[in-house]
């Protein structure tokens, strides 16, 4: 697909890196699949994965984990 922000690369399938942050929380998960940007580096995650990366920081906003720092894990 087309970069919807610099409208010039081309997105592949890559690995990202996301970070969310909840109130005191802060959770980090590494090699989620996302399309990248050739150009700009721009990632974009499919919408499965977004819903579980927020279910997962629900989960440890719970827990009172206050850092976490993870693997994504498709299943």
């Amino acid at each position: 697909m087309k970069c919807v922000i610099c409208k010039h690369g081309e997105t592949t399938p890559g690995a990202s890196t996301v970070t969310l942050v909840r109130s005191a929380a802060t959770l980090v998960i590494k090699h989620v699949p996302a399309d990248i940007c050739s150009n700009c580096g721009e990632e974009y995650v499919k919408e499965g994965i977004a819903e579980k990366l927020l279910a997962v920081a629900d989960a440890m906003e719970k827990t009172g984990v206050q850092i976490s720092i993870q693997e994504f894990v498709a299943a």
